[in-house]
């Protein structure tokens, strides 16, 4: 794999920046301080942190995209990543039962059971890693390997806002309504995307969950 960030046009409004490497927190950080960084830049829009990448909107489509392609991979080189200071937001989650259908796909799976599987899922705080997808979603790194499930072959066409869910080696909680590819465990009553608050998003970058166990249904 290249060492070197990979960048790319998105249409001509935009420029994906790739960072190289796995993502990690380490490298969330950076991703971070990167957007930050770009987004005072008079020729950049907006900045958008995403997964192990920036999307850096242009201000006025350029005739020349690489001068702006070569102050993205400097600025890479140089930045000190951003400290993780966030808030840290709680869960309760009721594990299981009608709100968490899949969870006998994943006892299936770990071999544990869905007790073991709340504890292990409700152990670790997680980093935002970044806020994408739908209004309000949040990518979340640092969840346990034990109970990382493959996605489902065939997609759900529903889940409800504040399913709780687990697709791989990562875990989040759906904002809204919508599809879904991963297996929901859980639910909670937390809102993370309302018009009426100021920001409308509850999570931004560098904040934290807990889940906590409410319940554990069978």
């Amino acid at each position: 794999m290249s060492d070197d960030p990979q960048l790319s046009l998105l249409g001509t409004t935009a420029l994906l920046f790739e960072a190289p490497g796995e993502t990690t927190l380490e490298a969330q950080r950076r991703i971070w301080a990167l957007a930050r960084e770009a987004a005072a830049w008079p020729e950049v829009g907006e900045a958008v942190p995403g997964m192990n990448n920036v999307m850096v909107t242009f201000a006025r489509p350029p005739r020349d995209w690489a001068p702006l392609a070569a102050r993205l991979r400097q600025a890479w080189q140089a930045i000190e990543p951003l400290p993780l200071e966030g808030r840290c937001v709680e869960l309760p989650v009721v594990y299981g039962g009608e709100g968490g259908p899949h969870m006998a796909d994943v006892v299936a799976h770990t071999a544990l059971t869905p007790e073991q599987i709340a504890e292990i899922h409700a152990a670790p705080t997680y980093p935002v890693f970044a806020v994408g997808s739908h209004p309000g979603y949040c990518y979340l790194g640092g969840m346990d390997p034990r109970i990382a499930t493959p996605r489902r072959r065939t997609p759900v066409l529903r889940i409800p806002g504040g399913a709780v869910s687990i697709g791989g080696a990562q875990t989040g909680v759906s904002a809204s309504p919508g599809p879904s590819g991963w297996n929901t465990i859980g639910s909670t009553g937390m809102v993370f995307f309302d018009l009426g608050r100021m920001p409308p998003t509850l999570l931004q970058p560098g904040d934290s969950i807990r889940f906590r166990i409410a319940r554990v249904l069978r």
